[in-house]
């Protein structure tokens, strides 16, 4: 059974990226937009998507508003390209982890830098 909902999460993963990508046109989403994971639940109504922007605050509470504006549209595009008994509902939410794996290397490589200087 989990096996299976991990198929499922990554197929929905795979295809709302697709269709991030590919098919949405908002002029409020920025390019550099991708989806770190998905989480479907047991029980397949919903989905919880998160996504990371490349940006300011501003992009991403934007991107954010684009992608939850579009969920009714996502929803029916992954409904006809994932064969599924029930297509789930797409909740979107922010992922800081990517800019966090960043800023926590960049403190690393100052700490290295500085005691190579003593």
């Amino acid at each position: 059974m989990v096996d299976r909902i991990n198929r499922i999460s990554e197929e929905v993963r795979r295809e709302v990226s697709n269709i991030i990508q590919n098919e949405i046109k908002d002029p409020r989403l920025p390019k550099m937009v991708s989806i770190t994971s998905v989480n479907v639940t047991k029980d397949l109504k919903y989905a919880k998507i998160h996504i990371s922007v490349f940006g300011s605050d501003e992009e991403k509470k934007n991107a954010l508003s684009a992608l939850k504006s579009a969920a009714g549209f996502i929803r029916r595009e992954v409904g006809q390209r994932v064969q599924l008994r029930y297509t789930p509902e797409m909740h979107f939410e922010l992922d800081d982890s990517i800019e966090h794996g960043i800023y926590i290397s960049k403190l690393i490589n100052q700490a290295v830098k500085n005691d190579e200087n003593k």
